[in-house]
């Protein structure tokens, strides 16, 4: 049997929230309807019925912004178990970041990530190809369908993937049709910043000055030039990680389909302040840094106004030895995905914005966004990505919980009062009260329609 019926639960379809149910059948959605269903309609002897009631029932989260470290990289995570850690937070599609070994630079080695997950992938999947100074023809030609978008580092990055040729910049933003994702940091001032901060402190810059080495200024500086392109060209910009109160001066609210130019923000600027850095022993670092706690709070009201369209993860798993060092020798990324949509959810319920809110931004605007089809949404004939969470006695994260192969979380010993209970991807229950349904590979390569 898969039929299947979520039933009673707070349903939040991307439209509306009510009490009622979903309907799946094999793997989309038939129906979604207030209250439970009369087995008149619904026979058992067709539909297996799941009580939901007290549970939040909503669309898988789509997660556009991860490293799952697939290929080149796998002591960190790869994407068989990364994916299952997305899952396992209620996380049902991802798009994978091109700073791999190799890099997805080129049409063969997207081509050989989209095989790889065919294989091992437990939750939907898209990759972005990425920009070098060298292979905007290749981006050009690839199909926008199968893409989320390019991706362009304006700033530190892997290898050769900066992008600081102004004439490769003006071309891509003034060809390409699908979203540019930028990661906006200015090379030249944190260039500047390290030679200042080793003036004083040598070659051991201390993690508490993680966030004036990669400073405000660098992320002002690179935002206001993406955008200022993007307004000259007419490129759809999407800005990743947003991390200061003084870049969102440059976005305003609105729906995200009627925008030119969005942005992103990740749960750890929303938790985290500067201080924790330090506090952590580095887990905490990453790039961008985690600023203030006046950016803390201006970035929560964005989420709530909408000025920040989408909240992602930028999971980047490191071992933990990893970690250890100073300013300059720590490694910047953390793991984040299991934990993003219950800790968002624990922020809406501590007032910062509501349920819908969260919905919003990690499910119905990703899919705006970047024209995912039949995704996002708990709509009749739309794929079967759900996620049930169940509202929860206060319990605190530990090391122990976490699915990824880096084995740790910085969210460890952060209290929360909600869990992800299920998660299903295109009608398969693949994760359940703590177990994993491996028993269907029913992960699926994700389509756009976004230009």
């Amino acid at each position: 049997m898969n039929n299947f019926i979520l039933a009673g639960g707070m349903v939040y379809t991307g439209d509306d929230a009510f009490t009622g149910s979903v309907i799946i059948e094999g793997e989309k959605i038939a129906a979604v309807v207030p209250g439970i269903p009369d087995e008149s309609a619904y026979s058992p002897d067709r539909y297996q019925t799941i009580d939901c009631r007290g549970r939040m029932v909503m669309p898988g989260a789509i997660d556009e912004h991860v490293h799952f470290r697939d290929p080149g990289l796998t002591e960190k995570g790869d994407m068989a178990t990364e994916s299952r850690a997305a899952v396992a937070g209620g996380v049902t599609s991802f798009f994978d970041m091109p700073n791999t070994r190799p890099q997805t630079t080129t049409r063969s080695a997207w081509e050989a990530k989209m095989s790889r997950a065919a294989e091992v992938s437990a939750a939907n999947y898209a990759f972005f190809p990425g920009a070098t100074n060298s292979n905007a023809s290749e981006l050009l030609a690839m199909d926008t369908s199968r893409i989320p978008g390019i991706k362009v580092f304006m700033g530190s990055s892997t290898g050769d993937m900066l992008v600081d040729s102004n004439s490769t910049l003006s071309r891509l933003f003034s060809e390409f049709k699908g979203v540019i994702a930028v990661h906006a940091e200015s090379e030249s001032i944190i260039r500047a910043n390290t030679e200042s901060l080793r003036s004083r402190y040598g070659d051991e810059i201390p993690l508490g000055a993680h966030h004036l080495l990669r400073s405000r200024r660098a992320c002002l500086e690179a935002t206001a030039k993406a955008v200022e392109l993007a307004r000259h060209t007419g490129a759809r910009l999407h800005v990743m990680h947003l991390t200061t109160a003084d870049e969102l001066a440059l976005f305003s609210p609105g729906q995200v389909e009627n925008k030119q130019i969005t942005c992103e923000t990740c749960p750890h600027y929303l938790v985290f302040t500067a201080d924790s850095v330090e506090a952590t022993g580095g887990l905490t670092k990453c790039n961008p840094a985690i600023k203030e706690e006046e950016d803390r709070r201006a970035l929560l009201r964005a989420v709530r106004l909408g000025a920040i369209d989408v909240v992602a993860t930028d999971h980047a798993p490191h071992l933990r030895s990893q970690k250890s060092g100073n300013a300059l020798t720590a490694t910047s990324g953390m793991p984040s995905v299991q934990f993003s949509l219950p800790v968002m959810l624990q922020l809406a319920a501590e007032g910062n914005f509501s349920y819908d809110t969260v919905v919003e931004r990690m499910c119905t605007a990703p899919a705006r966004l970047f024209g995912i089809e039949g995704r996002g949404f708990l709509r009749p004939g739309y794929w079967a990505d759900v996620a049930v969470v169940a509202p929860c006695a206060p319990y605190e994260i530990t090391d122990e919980m976490v699915v990824s192969r880096c084995g740790w979380t910085p969210y460890a010993g952060k209290r929360l009062e909600f869990k992800v209970e299920q998660t299903w991807v295109n009608g398969h229950c693949a994760w359940r009260d703590g177990r994993f349904d491996d028993s269907v590979h029913a992960a699926r390569p994700l389509t756009f329609n976004n230009h």
